[in-house]
């Protein structure tokens, strides 16, 4: 199966056409196929387009089977915004923490990962908490261990895993005034969807239980319901989080302008330069200079200040009420 699509180059928009049929050798090859362009993307922006596009065909899949299933998600009797929608980053911003150390913590618990492996996250973690930023080598690190664990692996047993140490860790993990603020969006009719370099079918578990729509993540490569070791582009990140949520934007007829973001991460910028509203969860001391220099809302659940008590940020508020009338009437006049 084909797909067209433009990528930001180094000169402007390049057009690409995958076949997203393809998997390991053969994905490789039209990565660099593409890369050799002099006029071209480089390769790491082609990875990060990749990962998006599929990072947002993995989203709709699970949600759309999860809609199969009867599963309740959201408020269904809300009147549907259906062109707005809000995008939550995960680590620090709805989680207190990294959510995949939460994971591998279970996971150790079960005898998956040796106690030296256990103590190299918990160390990445500790610097995590500390800086509030995330580290190149140390995701690269942890992105080789991650995917040497799951090789061989069916795809079912990660999501079963991720529900069980979801319950059992994380759920206490949730930052309250991040969860009131999907809520919000929420109770306007408006589509939440995580965004996170987390493994989709993990993001997918947190979305489900804080009811949610969805998630996007990083997409691992699978054959027959087995995983392969590689990842399809590489682990959502940066500018593959921008390019994730304009994918899912296309495909589910959004209007950026119309959206929201959120994240703790400096490394976001360029997803929350995407849409229309941006605000800072907790910021790391980059994303706080950014917020300020741009005039973005700053939202700190981690301190007492009077700024972290005030639930709903007014200019989010008065988006969402509008949002929420809108929906409200269109809903009338189909009736």
């Amino acid at each position: 199966m084909a797909r067209g699509g433009f990528i930001a180059g180094r000169f402007g928009e390049f057009p690409v056409r995958w076949n997203v049929g393809s998997i390991g050798q053969g994905l490789q090859d039209q990565i660099a196929r593409i890369s050799r362009s002099p006029f071209g993307p480089s390769e790491e922006e082609v990875r990060a387009n990749l990962a998006g596009e599929a990072s947002a065909d993995a989203a709709l899949t699970l949600h759309e089977s999860e809609l199969a299933e009867g599963i309740d998600i959201g408020t269904p009797e809300v009147p549907r915004d259906l062109t707005a929608a809000a995008f939550f980053d995960v680590d620090n911003t709805m989680v207190q923490g990294a959510s995949i150390v939460h994971f591998a913590r279970g996971l150790a618990a079960r005898k998956y990962f040796r106690t030296s492996d256990l103590m190299d996250v918990a160390w990445k973690q500790v610097k995590f908490r500390v800086t509030g930023k995330e580290n190149s080598t140390d995701m690269a690190t942890g992105r080789e261990k991650a995917l040497a664990f799951i090789a061989g692996r069916p795809t079912a047993e990660l999501a079963v895993l991720g529900e069980e140490i979801y319950d059992e860790i994380i759920a206490d993990k949730i930052w309250p005034g991040t969860r009131a603020l999907a809520q919000m969006h929420l109770d306007a009719g408006q589509q939440v969807w995580l965004v996170t370099a987390t493994p989709v079918e993990l993001a997918q578990v947190i979305a489900k239980r804080l009811g949610l729509t969805g998630a996007l993540g990083t997409v691992a490569e699978s054959v027959d319901g087995k995983f392969t070791g590689r990842l399809v582009g590489d682990v959502l990140h940066g500018l593959g989080k921008a390019h994730a949520v304009r994918a899912l934007a296309i495909r589910e007829g959004l209007n950026l302008k119309r959206c929201t973001a959120y994240s703790d991460s400096h490394n976001d910028v360029p997803m929350l330069s995407l849409v229309g509203t941006s605000v800072a969860i907790n910021p790391d001391s980059d994303l706080r200079e950014v917020a300020r220099n741009r005039g973005w809302e700053i939202r700190d659940f981690r301190t007492g200040r009077k700024a972290a008590k005030i639930g709903v940020p007014t200019a989010l508020a008065l988006g969402a009420a509008g949002g929420a009338v809108a929906a409200a009437v269109t809903h009338r006049k189909n009736h």
